[in-house]
């Protein structure tokens, strides 16, 4: 698999506009609140003029008409007006203020607005992707820069649909990188996706790592897991494919000094594609894993690489395709 992020977010400008500058690239580190990119605020400015110009309108009609009703209040005290003239200019002046605080709330979002002029980054982290370039015209919403914060990673695998379940409660997991393939990261199992991928038909899995500045993001990783397999943990296992019938026994081909040998072994059951054995081959055992039809006793085989997986105490070792059993040992 491969190192992510956890958190990912997509920015994007809460308002549209013209994009007249990016301030970051892919890969730069950004902090919280750090201007990303700005659009043309000219538009955004004149519509904030606008709001603040019909807030002062609508102030100064409210200040006529608080006027207009301290007079007829003195009025009423005298008696030169009725109670109604009164009540009507109180119902003027309360008009007047409830559209003071219309145009103040009108002006105050507007203001908002020119502020959205500037894309800021939410958090630390670093820039993944920039989506949008200068002189583009974005909608609101549209994303515009990708940033990852940096404070939780995970590697993300695929498996493959049998060992979901068994994957599940795995109490080991370790994470060594490619580039330092000597350090094993504790990691543990975050979550197992429900749906099979429709390319790979394997099962995402994500292993959360601790914080670590040596691991960087799209880093190559290896994810080791040791689960034990619904009671059959003390059981040795082998691949179906090294089962080869022989005088109506199961047997497998070992390999010992170098030279194939023919061992006869109880099946105990299955295990997704391994089979369980109860006796016949010993823990550390080298065993043929393919072209065991077309092996002799004492057939000198070579096994093509040194990098041999370890599968543990309880486990008889297989080489993947490392046996040149097939080829040369039978023509020679």
């Amino acid at each position: 698999g491969d190192v992510r992020p956890r958190y990912e977010s997509r920015l994007g400008f809460r308002v549209g506009g013209k994009i007249v500058e990016r301030k970051v690239d892919v890969g730069a580190n950004v902090k919280d609140g750090q201007v990303l990119m700005r659009l043309d605020p000219q538009d955004l400015r004149l519509a904030e003029a606008q709001a603040r110009a019909t807030l002062r309108a609508a102030e100064t009609e409210r200040d006529l008409a608080q006027a207009d009703y301290k007079r007829h209040q003195n009025l009423r005290a005298q008696n030169f007006v009725s109670q109604a003239v009164l009540d009507a200019k109180q119902a003027a002046l309360r008009a007047a203020q409830a559209n003071v605080d219309a145009a103040r709330a009108g002006f105050r979002g507007q203001s908002n607005q020119a502020g959205y002029a500037n894309l800021e980054s939410d958090t630390n982290g670093v820039v993944t992707a920039v989506d949008a370039e200068v002189g583009q015209v974005v909608a609101a919403g549209a994303p515009g820069v990708r940033v990852a914060r940096t404070d939780e990673k995970e590697v993300v695998i695929g498996i493959p649909e049998d060992r979901v379940e068994q994957l599940r409660t795995a109490s080991d997991v370790k994470v060594r990188l490619w580039a330092n393939r000597d350090e094993a990261i504790p990691g543990k199992i975050r979550e197992v996706s429900p749906v099979a991928d429709p390319a790979t038909r394997t099962y995402t899995v994500k292993v959360s790592i601790p914080a670590n500045p040596e691991v960087r993001l799209g880093m190559t990783a290896t994810v080791d897991m040791a689960a034990a397999g619904k009671g059959d943990a003390s059981r040795l296992r082998v691949p179906l494919s090294a089962l080869v019938q022989d005088k109506g026994a199961t047997s497998v081909w070992v390999v010992e000094n170098g030279a194939v040998q023919l061992r006869r072994v109880q099946v105990a059951g299955q295990a997704g594609n391994d089979i369980l054995l109860a006796g016949g081959v010993q823990p550390g055992q080298t065993v043929v894993p393919a072209g065991v039809h077309l092996l002799k006793p004492g057939q000198k085989v070579k096994i093509l690489t040194a990098d041999v997986s370890r599968r543990g105490d309880t486990e008889a070792a297989a080489v993947g395709g490392g046996l040149d059993a097939a080829k040369g040992g039978a023509g020679k």
